[in-house]
């Protein structure tokens, strides 16, 4: 049995609503163990036997669309694959106010020229890192919330669907699914 982590992009934070209960539902419906749901904003770590991220995006992807009418894109991550996230960020050690911290988790990598035309928008002190499919970000001056270099701006720039999560969210998901 592996660990995971599904992240569901836009999920209480907008116009779709989701209970934690209904995805903690659908999901073990879908026959994964022990699963659970971190803050309300679209997490959930399970345990599987299925050995395909994708294949289980897309079945978790749709039976929210099935049962609940609901068209949300889930990134999935192992929970090895989120323990090198946790342990890899390059901007840990200058920076100790985890809302200053945050990650981009990419459904696909990005074409390097992608990755090699992205900048950020002027004005703003944000400094970033790509690898493979996740951006960490620095955000040196303030918060996430005044930026314009957005999870919006992210997936026009770089192609990709892309979902963001502070580094507390990071840390806290790595533990609930321990590689």
């Amino acid at each position: 049995m592996t660990r995971y982590v599904a992240l569901l992009r836009g999920v209480n934070v907008g116009t779709t609503r989701l209970a934690m209960a209904d995805l903690r539902r659908i999901v073990t419906d879908l026959g994964h163990e022990d699963v659970r749901t971190y803050l309300q904003s679209g997490n959930v770590a399970f345990g599987s036997t299925v050995r395909d991220a994708e294949k289980l995006a897309a079945g978790i992807e749709r039976a929210l669309t099935d049962e609940l009418a609901l068209t949300v894109p889930v990134l999935v991550r192992s929970g090895r694959e989120l323990a090198a996230i946790a342990g890899g960020n390059p901007y840990a050690d200058r920076e100790d106010d985890p809302t200053r911290l945050l990650v981009a988790f990419l459904a696909t990598e990005p074409k390097k020229s992608t990755v090699d035309a992205l900048a950020v928008p002027g004005g703003e002190n944000v400094s970033f890192t790509v690898t493979g499919r996740e951006v960490f970000l620095h955000f040196v001056d303030g918060g996430y919330g005044r930026s314009k270099f957005t999870n919006a701006y992210l997936e026009k720039k770089l192609g990709v669907v892309a979902t963001t999560r502070n580094w507390k969210s990071v840390r806290a998901l790595a533990e609930l699914a321990p590689a």
